[in-house]
């Protein structure tokens, strides 16, 4: 029988990175917002069983009450370092929910694809040190668990402080960002802030990893009625800034502007050399690395050549690198820009339960009203092939599951 949709509305996370983000940090802020630690300690059990033990406690960070989770390995258990394939298997075999097992899956996954570059192993053959052991599952398990209980729908970050100085790491003293952390951050494009006067590595590749895997955007926390605030405390209690990870949970204000006008550049260039099969890869990546849109129109040239021209929609502050990316990886010899505003409706996602498991789906609200729910086509088209049906059935079930939860929330 398919399961009724969760009336509770889906919350949107903003996590303040300013400071540093480890994984720890960032699951004591869900945890501190809210999310049963219960919850959290089982999905754990049901991945790692008998291997740790979570404890929680209130402590200080400058002056600053945080909450403090510390990850600790049972007596019993031995100590393990795990390949990707170990943890993928670990994960694939543990009794969790879908959204769980698909977001810990990505986290590890990014990590994983990472780690395979920088140590230019392949993808199969990763062994993860400090990243993949008993607390690093726990502390990625458990960030997942908590966005699951909380109803945590998008997730935006600030920029992220890196730190700097040397840390001892499996492989000797590392340059702080760690070459995982400075990869990550990399490829998803996410942005940096200015480091801590206190030498030390303010980001991790597991806080780091979830972020990159999990966030689907960055800038400042966005508008809405602010609904919990968490704040998660590291180990050290530095005396230059708050050793902390925020969190700020939020959702639509009731009577919400029917639009929000957002600042944008449009970068724009004309392409007739390219091999036709490097274009989608290329959008693609550019969507992979932040921007808002990326397009590509067929044009009539000089001289009669079929040409393309492409068009990307992105921030002012990424602007410069994307400018720099295209240059790198297409053949144009020139880009055109130009600012623009864009009106847009307030936009979010719900999670719903359909047969076989579950779906998100991108909403747009106009005066607070639901007037647009488009089911994720990743989502469904993952969620058919497991199944064995066709997609549009699986399309068809989400926008109907939506319908009813719109109804639901009526009442």
């Amino acid at each position: 029988m398919e399961s009724t949709p969760p009336a509770t509305p889906t919350l949107q996370l903003w996590v303040d990175a300013t400071a540093g983000v480890a994984g720890d940090m960032l699951l004591a802020a869900l945890i501190d917002a809210g999310a049963d630690l219960d919850v959290v300690r089982g999905a754990v059990a049901a991945v790692v069983p008998d291997e740790v033990v979570l404890v929680g406690s209130t402590e200080s960070r400058a002056g600053l009450r945080a909450r403090r989770l510390t990850v600790r390995l049972a007596r019993s258990a031995p100590h393990a370092e795990r390949t990707w394939r170990s943890v993928h298997q670990l994960l694939q075999r543990a009794e969790l929910s879908v959204r769980v097992r698909r977001d810990a899956l990505a986290v590890f996954a990014a990590l994983a694809a990472v780690e395979a570059r920088v140590h230019d192993v392949a993808l199969d053959d990763v062994h993860f040190h400090e990243v993949g052991a008993w607390d690093s599952i726990a502390d990625v398990v458990g960030v997942c668990a908590a966005l699951d209980d909380l109803s945590v729908g998008d997730i935006r970050c600030s920029a992220v402080a890196l730190g700097h100085g040397a840390v001892d790491a499996a492989h000797g003293s590392l340059p702080i960002p760690v070459p995982a952390v400075l990869e990550l951050i990399r490829v998803a494009g996410l942005p940096v802030g200015p480091a801590p006067a206190t030498p030390g590595e303010a980001a991790t590749p597991t806080g780091v990893a979830v972020l990159a895997a999990l966030a689907t955007g960055h800038g400042p926390m966005p508008p809405g009625v602010v609904v919990a605030v968490g704040v998660g405390a590291g180990a050290r209690d530095t005396p230059d800034r708050p050793n902390i990870t925020r969190v700020v949970l939020t959702e639509d204000a009731p009577g919400q502007a029917p639009a929000t006008t957002e600042h944008l550049r449009v970068l724009e260039c004309t392409v007739d050399d390219l091999d036709p099969r490097v274009w989608p890869v290329v959008l693609a990546d550019l969507i992979h690395l932040g921007v808002n849109d990326a397009w590509l129109t067929p044009v009539l040239m000089k001289k009669g050549r079929p040409g393309h021209v492409l068009t990307i929609l992105v921030v002012p502050e990424l602007a410069d690198g994307i400018q720099e990316w295209l240059f790198r990886h297409t053949s144009t010899l020139g880009v055109r820009s130009h600012d623009v505003t864009r009106s847009a409706l307030v936009r979010g996602h719900v999670q719903v339960d359909i047969p076989g498991g579950c779906v998100r789906v991108k909403l747009g609200r106009l005066h607070g009203k639901v007037v647009s729910a488009t089911p994720e086509f990743e989502d469904c088209l993952a969620l058919a092939r497991s199944r064995g049906v066709p997609v549009a059935d699986v399309l068809a079930d989400a926008t109907a599951a939506v319908r009813r939860l719109e109804a639901v929330r009526k009442r």
